[in-house]
């Protein structure tokens, strides 16, 4: 197939937990910020209308007739072929180094491409076209007799190559005799033979990857997806602190000229808690240590006190947002955001996302660090916070920037990291701090249920005082709030799928936001509607819905945030690790057991 030439998110991305990139169906790099996640985009196509001049990295075919792509099995390494009418036919491999190297885990900030000539005479251009300034400019070149050096805004990039260097330079279109090697990467040289080396790190970081997921526990069912939403989700880790992001993308609508254009490129502690819990039930047990190490070091610099609700995957509290005019957009839909307000947001939820994934450490012995009585006695301090903040307004968890509430889940959330908070002080043997414990939990509660619950229709709502409904309140089933058989709890469910569930997919909310009212299903609301479908026994549904779910992933078996209901085109930042959670969630829970065919 060609593919369509205007932006889309039907990418695929590769990446080593330093750094990542998107790549789209004809093998172009479109989209990779250095030196971190956050930073200016190196590779600023996507955000560029449908014609940009740079920020890509492209290899062209004469003669192109058909493209295919696809990851080398259980990795993020990417082989995309290219035919010519005339059965020419040129492999591109695209990754980012990622293995063991010198005792420790090597993982540059360069990616690492190989162009083989695989039938016929090939002939092929090579255009790279680094931005520099947020895709305000292309990226000033030098070179030498090996090298080029791009001088981009944060960084200076070399690419080391056997392919002869005026290629390059001049984009000159020439035959493709023998595979050539390119190290896009760090401004330093090369030691060592670029061919080789570069194959030599290609089959360490297949190996790494294979082995990884050789290590996961996996569903018997849909485990091509679990494994491909597995592997997306450690590319979005920042593996220097331990920080989760909530895409790799900035500004990608969520839905076509809707204004909802946010950065994702940072760690919102509800996302990374999802995220966490999903990686837990496969045995991801790397990630899950990791990311407890930035949670910890968060609880340190709180000192009891407010916490945002995201940070920069650096523990950076301070990302303010701007919007940026240097590029277009994508598909030409402005604001292009940088940073983000939601760091100011009041956000009371993540006090119980906090404690929720840190109280595992008391528990699990596979971890090289567990848990003491001192981090328990530093967990109490966020504890405290959450007993304070349990009936206060916030933003909530949809983050609305101009109304505030007493938000359910919020308060749910803080009775949450009570609830596990005596539950690991009666496994410490703290028994008067479980007791403390208790008794503000079962404060919590009660007057959650005062406040929220409506007699007269015998379910929730979603705020106190309020009438409204939004999908979090499915969420009180898996947090422990709610046996799902409660009677509150099934005439909740029953209102939520009566009034937010459009077709087969969930809405968060349908009144009216900020920005007017959503056109668009939340993915992984779909995915918590599903789950709720089984708890209450409509299990063969919830398996319909999970298949259509999964049919509309990109060819690299992703979703984005959003997808719209007429044309189930995807919107919303992507790879969204929400959508992926809700995939191993899911597909964990509709899967037969392993017992059944061993």
């Amino acid at each position: 197939m060609i593919t369509d030439p205007r932006p889309s998110l039907d990418l695929a991305p590769i990446g080593n937990c330093a750094i990542s990139a998107l790549i789209d169906r004809s093998g172009r790099f479109v989209w990779a910020c250095a030196p971190r996640v956050d930073g200016d985009p190196v590779f600023s196509a996507l955000m560029d209308g449908d014609a940009p001049d740079h920020g890509f990295w492209s290899v062209e075919l004469d003669g192109l007739k058909r493209v295919d792509q696809a990851y080398v099995r259980n990795t993020p390494v990417l082989r995309t072929v290219l035919t010519a009418e005339d059965g020419a036919a040129v492999e591109i491999i695209d990754f980012a180094p990622r293995h063991l190297k010198h005792g420790r885990t090597y993982r540059p900030l360069a990616f690492g491409r190989i162009i083989r000539p695989l039938a016929g005479s090939p002939r092929v251009t090579i255009r790279l076209r680094p931005a520099a300034d947020w895709g305000g400019r292309r990226a000033e070149a030098t070179s030498g007799s090996n090298h080029i050096r791009y001088i981009c805004a944060d960084l200076t990039m070399r690419l080391t190559t056997d392919c002869p260097v005026s290629h390059v330079l001049a984009e000159r279109t020439f035959r493709l005799e023998r595979p050539y090697s390119f190290f896009l990467g760090p401004d330093e040289g090369y030691d060592q033979e670029v061919g080789p080396g570069v194959q030599a790190a290609l089959d360490r970081t297949v190996a790494y990857w294979r082995n990884w997921v050789r290590t996961l526990y996996i569903p018997l069912d849909y485990q091509e997806a679990v494994i491909r939403a597995a592997i997306t989700l450690k590319l979005c880790v920042h593996e220097e602190t331990g920080a989760i992001v909530a895409a790799l993308t900035t500004s990608v609508p969520e839905f076509p000229e809707s204004g909802r254009n946010w950065d994702y490129r940072y760690c919102w502690i509800r996302d990374a808690y999802y995220t966490v819990r999903a990686l837990n039930r496969l045995g991801a047990v790397d990630i899950l240590e990791n990311y407890l190490v930035y949670l910890r070091n968060l609880v340190d610099d709180a000192q009891g006190g407010h916490v945002q609700p995201v940070y920069g995957v650096g523990l950076e509290p301070g990302i303010g947002e701007r919007i940026v005019e240097s590029v277009e957009g994508y598909r030409g839909m402005k604001p292009v955001r940088v940073g983000n307000q939601a760091h100011e947001h009041l956000q009371h939820d993540v006090y119980g996302q906090i404690v929720l994934p840190l109280v595992q450490s008391f528990y699990d012995s596979r971890l090289i660090r567990p848990g003491t009585v001192d981090d328990f006695h530093a967990l109490e301090r966020v504890g405290e916070r959450a007993f304070a903040m349990h009936d206060q307004t916030d933003a909530g968890l949809w983050e609305f920037r101009t109304i505030a509430r007493v938000h359910v889940y919020s308060s749910v959330m803080c009775w949450a990291a009570c609830d596990r908070l005596a539950k690991a002080a009666d496994h410490l043997g703290l028994r008067e701090r479980a007791e403390t414990w208790r008794d503000r939990a079962d404060i919590i509660r009660e007057r959650i249920e005062r406040e929220s619950f409506l007699p007269d229709e015998g379910r929730f709502a979603a705020s106190f005082g309020g009438r409204e409904l939004d999908a979090s309140l499915l969420q009180l089933v898996d947090l422990g709030f709610l046996d799902a058989l409660d009677p509150r709890q099934v005439a909740t469910f029953d209102a939520i799928e009566r009034d937010l569930k459009k077709g087969a997919y969930l809405f968060r909310y349908v009144e009216p936001d900020d920005f007017g009212e959503p056109e668009t299903a939340f993915n992984f609301c779909t995915f918590w509607f599903i789950e709720a479908l089984h708890q209450n026994g409509r299990i063969e549904e919830a398996r319909e819905i999970f298949q259509e779910m999964l049919s509309h992933r990109t060819h690299a078996g992703l979703l984005s945030e959003d997808l719209a209901l007429e044309t189930n085109e995807l919107w919303g930042n992507y790879p969204q690790t929400y959508s992926l959670v809700g995939i191993i969630n899911c597909a964990v829970l509709l899967s037969r057991s392993w017992t059944d065919v061993r």
